[in-house]
């Protein structure tokens, strides 16, 4: 494979992806050179810098992944890169330690009056009265946001015996409680805060997040931080807000526009500001460059990435005991549409046994790609499968129960159409893919990339035929199963195949007297 790092990567990083794969280093280079570059790629590297923007992905027809050494995906399009089908990776917990650092750094600079007292010092003062700081011992610290960065400064910031409160929207009281946070809602931690920090990604509602309207409900003379991302925080109103002494101080790292030429902070009071620095530690950087290319690799050799940001997020454990039956999943739905021959609006995966215990979203998104790929030019995978499935109108219903009957555990996908339903179930038995049910047939059979089935009535002489009439084609059969409903009665014949029916072998086939269905089911490789 081929992997295009587009931005500077800690040497760590670049080691373990030339390990395995081809990687190419295009870093500063004009956007139209980029661009003519990636159709040549499997895999795009980012940090901060380079929008990977509709565009780009557009031209990356060979894109798998693109992975993003930092926590924020903000100049990844994920909406573009769904639809295509690329796996979108970062690395959110490299740079935890440096970011919370950084925040306490610029906490201390502005308590402590440090830039100012140091720039003072330079001009040849001696004014120490000027520059009287305030201890944070006893002050109140408002975390927003809670997730790692947020949770490893409530830790940092108990031990200087700060008071510690938090909004989180997506954490409990009793999860914040853990952190010795006590949780409250958005205009109390403005109201209570000496300090506010902001550590939320950049979206639609936290764009301005903090605005002419919050900073008048912040207490006189509170710090102001941010070392999340550019745009949370309106810059214009922040500094005027300064410059009125509304506002006592405030630490900044990131900016709407980046470098912030022109932004109002500049020339504003009180202010101690840094070009993004809160991932630019040594450590920092060797942790998020191994983090991302290790995730690189996993997709690119067919593993799930444990920070994938576009698709399912596994556990480690839940990977172990799903990994087995995404072939099977993907097998089963490939089956279904096949054996199914009409559109489905609606279909039912029900996951029995033991597996019911996980996650099963990476199956949903396996039994979608089987049923898609027979249906559709575009790629199709576990990232946009969903999205491609609501496109064509269909929903998948996910049903989990204890109970597999004899199996240990056992997938079931089944879906009604034209008032007839269809069932296809699979399993897994000695680390092998088996079918396990057909409709209301129980089964016991490998899948194979050819494979006939038939549903005749059960004659003597009936099986022999179609099994004298592959032959006379050179149509090898390497395994057979067959099952009834009574002596006489209809039956179900499932063949595996070495070789393609022809068209016409299919036909006669059909046509023989006791034959009541034929399909002919196309399964690809080995699953």
């Amino acid at each position: 494979m081929r992997i295009l790092v587009a931005e500077p990567l800690a040497a760590e990083g670049l080691e373990l992806l030339r390990a395995h794969h081809q990687v190419d280093e295009l870093i500063g280079v004009p956007r139209e050179r980029l661009i003519a570059a990636i159709p040549e790629y499997d895999a795009l590297l980012v940090r901060s810098q380079v929008q990977v923007d509709v565009e780009l992905i557009a031209a990356g027809t060979r894109l798998v992944v693109i992975g993003r050494a930092g926590v924020g995906v903000d100049n990844v399009d994920l909406d573009a890169a769904t639809r295509a089908g690329i796996t979108v990776v970062n690395a959110p917990t490299g740079n935890t330690i440096a970011a919370a650092e950084h925040t306490l750094a610029l906490l201390y600079a502005l308590a402590r009056r440090i830039a100012a007292a140091d720039a003072s010092l330079r001009r040849g003062e001696w004014k120490r009265s000027q520059f009287t700081g305030a201890e944070l011992r006893g002050k109140t610290l408002g975390i927003i946001g809670l997730g790692k960065i947020g949770q490893a400064i409530a830790d940092r910031a108990r031990a200087m015996e700060m008071v510690v409160i938090g909004h989180d929207p997506y954490v409990t009281a009793e999860q914040a409680a853990l952190r010795g946070v006590e949780l409250v809602d958005f205009e109390t931690l403005l109201a209570r805060s000496d300090v506010v920090t902001v550590h939320v990604p950049l979206t639609r509602s936290t764009r301005g997040l903090i605005g002419a309207a919050q900073l008048a409900r912040m207490r006189s003379g509170a710090f102001l931080l941010n070392v999340a991302r550019g745009g949370i925080i309106d810059e214009a109103a922040v500094a005027d807000a300064l410059r009125e002494g509304r506002l006592g101080g405030t630490g900044i790292d990131v900016f709407e526009h980046e470098p912030p030429t022109g932004s109002p902070l500049l020339d504003a009071p009180n202010t101690v500001l840094t070009p993004h620095l809160g991932a630019s530690t040594a450590e920092a950087q060797v942790r998020v460059a191994v983090e991302a290319a290790a995730q690189v690799i996993d997709v690119l050799e067919g593993r799930p990435a444990r920070y994938a940001v576009n698709a399912p997020l596994l556990t480690p454990e839940t990977a172990q005991a799903i990994a087995p039956y995404l072939p099977l999943a993907e097998t089963l739905g490939r089956f279904f549409a096949q054996f199914c021959r009409t559109g489905v609006k609606t279909l039912t995966l029900e996951v029995a046994g033991d597996l019911a215990a996980f996650d099963v979203t990476p199956l949903s998104a396996a039994t979608l790609r089987g049923l898609l790929e027979t249906a559709t030019t575009e790629r199709v995978n576990l990232v946009n499968a969903a999205h491609l499935a609501k496109s064509r109108g269909i929903t998948l219903v996910e049903r989990k129960t204890p109970d597999a009957g004899a199996f240990s555990s056992l997938v079931t996908l089944s879906g009604e159409s034209k008032g007839r339903t269809t069932t296809v179930a699979g399993t897994i038995a000695a680390g092998e893919l088996r079918l396990a049910r057909l409709n209301d047939y129980w089964i016991d059979m490998a899948p194979s990339p050819v494979m006939l089935v038939t549903r005749h009535q059960d004659r003597p002489g009936t099986m022999g035929r179609i099994g004298l009439m592959l032959g006379e084609a050179d149509v090898n059969i390497s395994a057979m199963h067959l099952a009834r409903s009574a002596p006489r009665a209809d039956a179900l014949m499932i063949l595996a195949l070495d070789d393609e029916v022809p068209d016409e072998v299919a036909a006669a086939i059909r046509a023989h007297e006791a034959v009541l269905d034929l399909w002919v089911i196309r399964l690809g490789g080995e699953r």
